[in-house]
C-alpha cells in the first residue's frame, strides 16, 4: 500500500492552516479541519478521492483535488507513495503559489 508523504512546502502551509483556523474558529475545529484532510490523503491511493489532473501550464505532473476551502496537489513518487506537494486556499492565485511552492 501507498504510503502518504507530506513534502515540505505542504508541511509548511498546513501548518498555517491550523493555526489560521485555530485563531479563528478554536483548536476543535483547527484539529477537526487538519484530521479530516489528512484522512482525505490516505483516501487518495485507493482512488476515494476524485483527483484530476494538474492543468498542463503549470509544467508538472500531478493531480489536485478540492477539500472544503482548499486545494490539494499531490503527485505519485517514484516509489509509488503519494506525495502531498502543497496545500493552497481556494482563494489564492493558484498557479503563482503552486509554482513559488515548487521553486519555479
Amino acid at each position: 500500500m501507498a504510503v502518504v508523504r507530506v513534502q515540505d512546502a505542504a508541511a509548511h502551509r498546513l501548518d498555517e492552516i491550523f493555526r489560521y483556523t485555530r485563531d479563528k474558529w478554536g483548536a476543535e475545529q483547527a484539529e477537526r479541519y487538519i484530521t479530516g484532510m489528512f484522512e482525505a490523503f490516505e483516501r487518495i491511493a485507493d482512488h476515494e478521492v476524485a483527483s484530476r489532473p494538474v492543468p498542463a501550464e503549470f509544467g508538472v505532473e500531478g493531480f489536485f483535488f478540492r477539500y472544503e476551502r482548499h486545494v490539494v496537489y499531490w503527485r505519485k513518487l517514484d516509489n509509488g507513495d503519494i506525495g502531498i506537494v502543497t496545500v493552497l486556499h481556494a482563494r489564492m492565485h493558484l498557479m503563482d503559489r503552486f509554482r513559488e511552492d515548487l521553486g519555479l
